[in-house]
């Protein structure tokens, strides 16, 4: 997989990214993957971040990893999730004009409160197919919204996770409608140290069906 650095627009600022182009037949899917919370050091180079790039990449799907807003070379200032979901709909705008991507097959990935900044953004854009939170925090961000989501979406949680006990993610889980899939990783806690080639390969395996 070629990498590229990029930049794109959002209103009146650029977003700062890695895009990855994997060898083979062109256009390809994408998957745009949104990193943890940018006030406790999260970026688009977070372990769990990166070990999805580089697994959807080994799929053949191109992966987008960009900081958020205020983030590493991204400008402006954190938004407490109103810009970013802003930055999320750029990401989006971004993807489905790079020629080596088919616009109609887009997924969005999300990590902790990257997910909940981004699937409140893109859960009813007809351009993004398939959805996937890792970790989602359901104390701090309310996902109820996904109960209208008739996507396919994928959950995960680990089940040494502080943040969302595993009985409130597989109860929160079980509400969702199909297609859905939802699954608890033995040992993993919030941060994913140690099972980062594990949550990649499902995150990869689900997006290469997905889309």
């Amino acid at each position: 997989m070629i990498t590229r650095k990029v930049k794109f627009p959002c209103g009146g600022l650029f977003l700062e990214g890695i895009l990855g182009i994997p060898e083979g037949i062109e256009p390809f899917p994408a998957v745009i993957i949104c990193h943890p919370h940018p006030l406790f050091g999260g970026s688009m180079d977070n372990n769990v971040v990166v070990s999805i790039f580089e697994a959807l990449g080994r799929k053949s799907l191109i992966p987008l990893r960009f900081n958020f807003r205020g983030v590493g070379e991204s400008q402006g200032e954190f938004s407490h999730g109103i810009g970013e979901r802003e930055d999320v709909r750029a990401a989006i705008s971004f993807v489905t004009s790079v020629k080596e991507i088919d616009s109609q097959r887009i997924g969005l990935v999300g990590y902790s409160a990257g997910a909940g900044f981004a699937l409140p953004a893109c859960f009813n854009d007809d351009q993004v197919k398939a959805l996937v939170a890792i970790s989602p925090p359901l104390a701090m961000f309310d996902f109820q919204f996904l109960k209208g989501c008739s996507k396919p979406k994928f959950l995960l949680s680990g089940s040494e996770d502080n943040f969302t006990p595993p009985a409130q993610f597989l109860k929160f889980c079980q509400s969702l409608p199909k297609p859905r899939k939802c699954e608890e990783v033995r040992g993993a806690d919030h941060f994913w140290w140690g099972y980062e080639s594990t949550v990649a390969t499902k995150v990869a395996d689900f997006f290469a069906e997905a889309l």
